[in-house]
């Protein structure tokens, strides 16, 4: 009969230093999966000893690299917590965010871990401004904060699809606010003012004057920001509709 492995003793075994050298041998190996097995089963009892500290990074560290992200940002996260002076802290403060960078899904679901991933990310950066990871750091934030915009635009063009207009204008006004240097921008003053032309075209009488008003101060604002904006054509049409419809407001 074949003998034991060194790694099936060890998770049957109830001492806890055996099971931390196989586990510690695994993880030298790449067998992540396998440090975890012995990792979850002494994790619990190890709180407080003196090998505890790196006990706990290696476990997070495997988790990370079977991507396990929510399992390492958490294990991660406990272990800064936990040992605030270690050497390691920098990392794993690094690490814990990129685990919700990873997380953070296409930008048409929805972006809790987006947001969560940019506070944890931008928090890192104020903290070690000087860290060796900052461009990456700055790298995601960036990605991140790319995916944001791109939800947000796509939700108030969506709005202009299904003919909300109201919605739309309210939609676009934020996300020109809240998006200032956006790529999105032009776009966004195109759809802005295509939502406020057809609303105020098909406006009630007593509100019709207002909204063409409101619609030519959108047009203003395309041409503002771009004279010879790719949409001119389309927006020099519907300019010269609103002043059409006004005309019967000057009599």
């Amino acid at each position: 009969m074949v003998s034991c492995s060194p790694y099936q003793k060890a998770l049957k075994s109830d001492d806890v230093a055996v099971k931390s050298e196989v586990a510690n041998a695994m993880y030298d190996k790449g067998k992540y999966d396998k440090a975890i097995r012995l990792y979850e089963q002494i994790a619990p009892v190890y709180k407080g000893k003196p090998n505890a500290e790196r006990m706990f990074y290696l476990y997070s560290k495997s988790l990370y690299n079977t991507n396990q992200f929510y399992l390492a940002g958490y294990q991660f996260e406990n272990f800064v917590a936990t040992y605030p002076r270690s050497e390691k802290r920098e990392e794993a403060t690094f690490l814990a965010a990129e685990c919700f960078y990873k997380l953070s899904p296409a930008y048409s679901l929805d972006q809790t871990d987006t947001q969560k991933a940019l506070d944890k990310m931008q928090r890192f950066i104020d903290v070690y401004p000087e860290s060796s990871y900052l461009a990456t750091a700055n790298k995601y934030v960036k990605e991140l904060r790319e995916k944001q915009e791109k939800k947000a635009f796509e939700i108030a063009k969506q709005y202009n699809s299904i003919s909300d207009f109201k919605g739309a204008l309210k939609a676009f006004d934020n996300f020109i606010l809240d998006f200032p240097g956006t790529p999105y921008k032009e776009k966004a003053l195109y759809y802005r003012l295509d939502s406020a032309y057809k609303l105020a075209i098909n406006s009630i009488e007593s509100k019709k004057q207002e909204r063409l008003n409101y619609a030519k101060t959108t047009y203003a604002n395309l041409i503002k920001f771009n004279a010879a904006t790719e949409y001119k054509e389309e927006a020099d049409k519907m300019l010269a509709e609103i002043e059409q419809e006004l005309k019967q407001f000057s009599k």
